[in-house]
């Protein structure tokens, strides 16, 4: 069976230093939003929070 068009790859970004850290799968018609997850940021060393960037 193929893979569904609702999914879509997204990258998070963290909000301070603006390194690309992770990337993640969402669901376009149940996250309509942009994504917003509390990540572990290797340059900034702590967790910050990361926002989806297009």
């Amino acid at each position: 069976m193929a893979k569904s068009e609702n999914r879509v790859i997204v990258t998070l970004a963290c909000t301070e230093c603006k390194e690309r850290n992770y990337t993640t799968q969402k669901n376009k018609r149940n996250d309509s939003q942009r994504m917003e997850l509390n990540k572990f940021c290797p340059r900034c060393r702590g967790q910050k929070l990361h926002r989806e960037i297009r």
